[in-house]
C-alpha cells in the first residue's frame, strides 16, 4: 500500500481529497495550515488560544465517507447570521472547539470528527502552535495576519513566521514515510506554502527522495500571485523551501469560455499558464476544471484522481 501526503488548506486542497479519497489501496494522509486567521476562525484563536481550526474543518468533510455526507457538510458549513454571542460563527468551528474541551486536545477533537465522519484517511496539522504568518513585500512593507495578506495592495516576496515553529511530529513523520508528496491546490502564500516554512517539514520533504508534485492553481489569485505564471509559483516554493522541492507539476489545459476569464478578469484573476520552454521538472497538463451553476471555476475530483492514480501507477 503506497503512502500519499498532501500538503496545503483551504477549499483547494478538500477539492483534491474529495477526489483522492476513492483511490483504492492507498494510505492518506493531509498535513494541513493552521495559520488562518480570519473570521470564525479567527475568533475562536483569538478568545481561546488554539491554532486555527477552519481548513481542518473543510479537509475533515472532503475526506468523509459517509452516505450522507453532502448534507452533514452543509450543516456543519452552517454560518450564524449577526456579528455578536454565535453571529458570524461557523457550526462546525463550533463543534470542533467543543471537542477540544470535551476530549481535552486539539488532536482529540480532529480524532472525533474523523470517527464520527468515517473519514478516509489521517488528518494532521502541520503545527500545535498558534502561529501568526507575516509576509513581506516587495517595497519592505511587513504584514501581519494571513487574513490581511491578500488584501494589500503590493507584491509579495516572502511569508514567515516571526517565532520559532515546532512541527508537529506525526506530520514529520507521515512526510518521512510518504511515497508520494503532492502540493496543493490551494493559495500559494496562504494555504502551501505555512506549511512548508516550518522548518523541520520542509528538511523531511528534503530528505525524502520520493516524487514531489504539484497542483498548480488554475487561475491567479488576486493579492498573492497576480500576474504569475506556473514556473513563477515553482519558483516561490523553491524560495521557501530548497531547491528541485518540485519533480512534477499538473498543470490545467481545460478550455475555458471566454465569458467566464472576462469575468475573472474584473477580479483581476487570470489563467495561470506556462511561459519557459525549459524547466527542471516534469509537466503533465490535464483538463482538470469544471464549472458550477454560477459559472466559477472548481477543480473536478474526479480529474484530480485520475492523475494521481497515473502518477501512483508509476512508482
Amino acid at each position: 500500500m503506497k503512502k500519499i501526503v498532501v500538503i496545503g488548506g483551504g477549499t483547494g486542497l478538500s477539492s483534491m481529497l474529495m477526489g483522492m479519497k476513492k483511490i483504492q489501496d492507498v494510505a492518506l494522509t493531509a498535513i494541513v495550515t493552521v495559520a488562518d486567521d480570519g473570521g470564525s476562525t479567527g475568533r475562536i484563536r483569538d478568545t481561546y488560544n488554539i491554532p486555527a481550526v477552519g481548513d481542518i474543518r473543510h479537509v475533515l468533510y472532503a475526506m468523509a465517507q459517509d452516505e450522507n455526507e453532502n448534507l452533514f457538510r452543509e450543516l456543519l458549513n452552517y454560518r450564524f447570521q449577526g456579528n455578536e454571542d454565535v453571529g458570524g460563527h461557523n457550526l462546525g468551528n463550533l463543534i470542533f472547539l467543543a471537542l477540544i474541551d470535551i476530549t481535552g486536545s486539539f488532536i482529540g477533537a480532529i480524532q472525533a470528527l474523523s470517527q464520527v465522519l468515517n473519514i478516509k484517511g489521517r488528518i494532521v496539522p502541520s503545527t500545535l502552535d498558534n502561529v501568526t504568518l507575516y509576509a513581506m513585500m516587495k517595497d519592505g512593507t511587513k504584514v501581519r495576519g494571513e487574513k490581511n495578506i491578500p488584501i494589500v495592495c503590493n507584491s509579495i516576496d516572502r511569508v514567515f513566521y516571526q517565532d520559532k515553529v515546532v512541527a508537529y511530529p506525526q506530520a514529520i513523520k507521515a512526510i518521512e514515510e510518504a511515497d508520494l508528496i503532492i502540493y496543493g491546490i490551494g493559495s500559494l502564500y496562504t494555504s502551501i506554502l505555512p506549511n512548508l516554512i516550518i522548518e523541520p517539514i520542509c528538511k523531511s520533504i528534503q530528505n525524502n527522495p520520493c516524487p514531489k508534485i504539484y497542483f498548480c492553481n488554475a487561475m491567479s489569485q488576486p493579492g498573492e500571485t497576480d500576474g504569475y505564471s506556473v514556473e513563477d509559483h515553482i519558483r516561490a516554493i523553491e524560495k521557501h523551501s530548497f531547491m528541485n522541492s518540485v519533480d512534477v507539476a499538473i498543470v490545467n489545459e481545460s478550455y475555458i469560455p471566454k465569458t467566464i476569464l472576462e469575468r475573472y478578469a474584473k477580479e483581476n484573476s487570470s489563467p495561470v499558464r506556462l511561459k519557459e520552454a525549459i524547466h527542471s521538472y516534469a509537466i503533465i497538463k490535464r483538463n482538470l476544471i469544471k464549472f458550477d451553476t454560477q459559472g466559477r471555476i472548481r477543480h473536478d475530483a474526479n480529474a484530480v484522481k485520475e492523475i494521481i492514480e497515473e502518477l501512483i501507477n508509476q512508482l
